[in-house]
């Protein structure tokens, strides 16, 4: 048996987006405790954390650089939870310390500052992961072992779309909801592309293997938000003739999280929709449809034991597919060679592609990568 490893927090309270699902995540299956965190600059909600999660009380900082200095030794990994604005200070300090990041997409903001921390993970030999979740849906990874196998010939158009309604959805009362502060204005790459685009660029790099030569690109403003970007559309040529559509956005009234992939090649086609995770739907040259699972007999990896946690006809979900994730971290920092967690490298791509796909837009043009 493993020993559990040690995780400190910094972010991710209980008022988070995000926080209790890194928490079970990482310990669902044991490969991770957590013992110490600075989960809010807010101390009522830092304390309401620590202590909802059962955290010893000189365990919950209230700074997160003196999280670091004293328990950096103490720690396997640091999470980082905070707006991505944040992230950049955090991880150098944990690099310095020798300590591995496992970091909220998307890493950084700006295309700069993730070549900066490249180069220090490089410099360093460090430990980086960033959680790029949607990977870890067992479906997801047998669509990736199936095409890398080359059943479904040459792969020649991949679309993926990523639709959500949160910045046009009103609450019960009809006013608009509101977004945290830093999703309600624009940097170099939009918060939009930061949120969403990282999660599907990552998608099609990880299933097809192929890189990006060029994109075209339109960005849109429908719902509340003014001067803030909510809907990308874009068009992008991928080696080997691979040709991808992206749409992904938060003006999509009637979608709260529509992740779909559809994959089409010379001998045939996939599509895979987090909304009903289970299930891949196959179709051949000759016209046979077929619903694929993860107990079928002819599966590559889905059937494996480590995505079985319960039998089939009990649907696993979102935050399954993320202790998935979180457990190919564990296997990396216990030296075992894995090839699902993505690091710098991966968002250093991702942050590049969406820079290009920012200047298309503002140049109306293609742009090449």
């Amino acid at each position: 048996m493993f020993k559990p490893l040690s995780l400190g927090f910094i972010g991710g309270g209980v008022n988070s987006a995000i926080g209790q699902t890194h928490k079970i995540a990482s310990q669902m299956d044991g490969h991770f405790r957590l013992i110490a965190g600075c989960f809010s600059r807010d101390q009522a909600i830092n304390l309401q954390t620590g202590q909802q999660w059962g955290i010893a009380p000189e365990n919950i900082y209230r700074d997160a650089m003196m999280l670091l200095a004293e328990r950096h030794n103490d720690l396997d990994a640091l999470v980082i939870l905070t707006p991505t604005p944040a992230h950049r200070e955090i991880i150098l300090a944990c690099l310095e310390y020798r300590l591995p990041v496992i970091c909220e997409k998307a890493l950084v903001a700006t295309v700069a500052e993730a070549q900066e921390i490249s180069d220090e993970v490089e410099r360093l030999a460090g430990k980086l992961f960033v959680t790029y979740n949607y990977s870890g849906y067992p479906m997801v990874r047998e669509l990736r072992e199936r095409l890398q196998s080359g059943e479904l010939g040459r792969i020649q158009q991949v679309m993926v779309e990523m639709p959500q309604e949160g910045f046009a959805r009103v609450r019960a009362d009809g006013s608009p909801a509101t977004p945290q502060s830093w999703r309600c204005s624009d940097g170099s790459i939009p918060t939009v592309s930061l949120d969403l685009g990282v999660h599907v660029h990552h998608m099609v790099e990880f299933l097809t293997n192929k890189q990006a030569l060029d994109v075209y690109a339109v960005n849109s403003t429908f719902a509340r938000i003014p001067d803030v970007v909510d809907t990308v559309h874009i068009v992008s040529r991928y080696t080997d003739d691979l040709v991808c559509n992206y749409w992904y956005g938060k003006a999509a009234l009637g979608y709260r999280n529509g992740l779909r992939i559809r994959v089409f090649g010379s001998e045939g086609s996939a599509e895979w929709v987090q909304m009903d995770p289970e299930v891949l739907r196959m179709s051949d040259n000759a016209g046979r449809l077929s619903l694929v699972d993860r107990t079928c007999s002819g599966n590559h990896v889905a059937h494996h034991e480590r995505y079985c946690r319960f039998k089939a006809g009990h649907p696993a979900g979102f935050i399954e597919a993320f202790a998935n994730y979180y457990a190919d971290i564990a296997a990396s920092l216990r030296g075992e060679e894995t090839n699902y967690a993505a690091g710098a490298d991966t968002a250093l791509r991702g942050l590049a592609f969406l820079q290009k796909t920012q200047q298309s837009t503002l140049l109306a043009s293609r742009v090449d990568i």
